[in-house]
């Protein structure tokens, strides 16, 4: 017999299997969990391309037998789908454009700004962020039925056109902008708004980045805010037309495929907004991890 086979093995070995074995763990736990976050997603994909008698016998099934599009076709044709797209084009886009300018201009002002009060007025936009939605309803629809505004586009924009959260994400990133570089503006002139517009707002990309992603997505998904806002079918947004197609306003029977088709074309623009923006939108939450 050899020594060489009588060496006992190296603790650099021993590591180094301990460490490949960690790894396949690791890899297999995150593997799993990764399916059973994306296969819901996979269901729906399935389902939107499956006959309504398949989708019945099959709703689980990854693999439609056939692939058909008639879902999409009775979507477009038959169905107020088209009008609830452009209502939340509309609605979304002027919600997300009020919340990046408002919501800056909050922002700076509770950052820069000194008056009497201010301490109280971020305390209460922090607060406000701790209180459920939910409990806001009843109280909004009182309101926009006094207004006199109910069951109208001014009711789907105007109560969320100024996020608390919105505020105090530009509040948090104003605060981390050198004094110095406001200083200098104010020496050659410019006043308290031209110094926001042409010098600190640039500065804020990252933020305002992130501010038109969080928006978009928040007013595009919304909800329960078009449950007491409108009432009339003409006003409904995708959720609301959605959710209305899913109580069953098209009758009988489960009708899988029109559902989850639904649901997946409502998806999509958020899904291209965050692709397309999700490099500024990591590089804005990294630099402002760094910056505290």
């Amino acid at each position: 017999m050899s020594v060489a086979a009588d060496r006992p093995r190296s603790p650099a070995r021993r590591d180094g299997g301990r460490t490949l074995a960690s790894h396949f763990v690791g890899y297999a736990v995150m593997f799993f969990f990764a399916l059973v976050f994306l296969y819901p997603f996979v269901i729906q994909l399935a389902n939107a391309f499956k006959s309504e008698p398949d989708a019945a016998a099959n709703p689980l099934a990854p693999l439609p037998d056939p692939v058909t599009t008639a879902a999409f076709t009775r979507i477009f044709e038959g169905t107020g789908f088209p009008r609830w797209v452009a209502n939340s084009l509309v609605v979304t886009t002027v919600i997300t454009a009020g919340r990046v300018f408002l919501d800056s201009l909050a922002g700076y002002a509770l950052a820069r700004l000194h008056f009497r009060g201010r301490a109280a007025v971020t305390g209460a936009v922090i607060a406000v962020m701790a209180v459920p939605g939910v409990v806001l309803l009843i109280p909004k629809f009182l309101v926009l039925n006094q207004l006199g505004i109910y069951n109208s586009y001014t009711a789907l924009i105007l109560p969320v056109i100024v996020d608390a959260a919105g505020v105090f994400i530009m509040r948090q990133f104003f605060v981390s902008v050198p004094v110095s570089v406001e200083e200098a503006a104010r020496i050659d002139g410019a006043g308290v708004f031209r110094t926001f517009w042409s010098v600190v707002l640039p500065m804020a990309r990252p933020a305002l980045i992130t501010l038109t992603i969080l928006s978009f997505q928040g007013s595009w998904n919304e909800f329960p805010h078009t449950l007491v806002a409108v009432q009339s079918p003409e006003l409904f947004t995708l959720p609301r037309g959605v959710a209305d197609l899913v109580s069953g306003s098209l009758g009988a029977g489960s009708q899988y495929p029109l559902k989850l088709g639904a649901a997946l074309l409502a998806t999509i623009p958020v899904a291209v907004i965050f692709l397309l923006f999700q490099r500024h939108f990591v590089r804005g939450a990294a630099e402002g991890a760094s910056k505290e």
